[in-house]
């Protein structure tokens, strides 16, 4: 891991590239590129580099992201038993900085060896941007274009139970049909007996009485 630090707007900070920083307000355009020299140290992967105060021929190099102010701090003062009570707002300014390189003696040790300008930054995101866009309609026409065949799939699948479901229906009803004939047999064969059992007990009630 490469890193420095840096003094700026009265304070140290420690700064990697590829990564930004809210410091003190800069008096640079957004987008334009900032050099820092009042390096103090650099520890590269391991190898340290202590200033005395400052690194000879250290610098680290940023690009301006935004101008911004701060988080809103309250002051509030009073004196007791004098009634005197004061309440004041404040929000620093600030500047929003992409910290691009860590340069010894003209050479970058890390982060990138040439810096991309403001431009050329603009033209990469509108890049990135319409490639995301392509890749979008691609999916959505792969969306399109599959969904049609999963519904006529469905369709198919949904015809073919109706169907195979019809003939079992049909033979159900058959065989309800079936039982119910067996059982009216079943009934008037019982019935045709004892009709004859009957019969029998008459003709002996007769013989009886003669």
């Amino acid at each position: 891991m490469t890193y420095a630090i840096v003094a700026t707007g009265g304070k140290q900070l420690r700064v990697e590239p590829g990564r930004f920083y809210d410091i003190e307000r800069l008096p640079v355009e957004a987008e334009q590129q900032v050099t820092l020299d009042q390096v103090l140290f650099i520890n590269n992967d391991g190898e340290s580099l202590v200033g005395q105060p400052l690194v000879e021929g250290a610098t680290v190099t940023g690009t301006i992201i935004s101008h911004l102010r701060g988080r809103k701090v309250i002051i509030y003062k009073m004196k007791p038993k004098k009634k005197t009570r004061k309440k004041q707002g404040h929000r620093q300014e600030l500047t929003r900085l992409m910290i691009d390189s860590i340069q010894l003696n003209g050479k970058a040790i890390a982060g990138e060896a040439t810096v991309a300008t403001p431009k050329a930054k603009a033209e990469a995101v509108a890049t990135v941007d319409d490639t995301e866009t392509d890749n979008a309609s691609v999916e959505e026409e792969t969306v399109l274009v599959v969904a049609p065949e999963e519904a006529v799939a469905e369709t198919v699948v949904a015809e073919e139970v109706v169907e195979a479901a019809a003939p079992v229906t049909v033979e159900a009803s058959v065989a309800e049909t079936e039982a119910d004939d067996d059982n009216d047999d079943e009934v008037e064969i019982v019935n045709t007996v004892e009709t004859a059992d009957d019969v029998e007990d008459e003709a002996d009630d007769d013989g009886d009485d003669d």
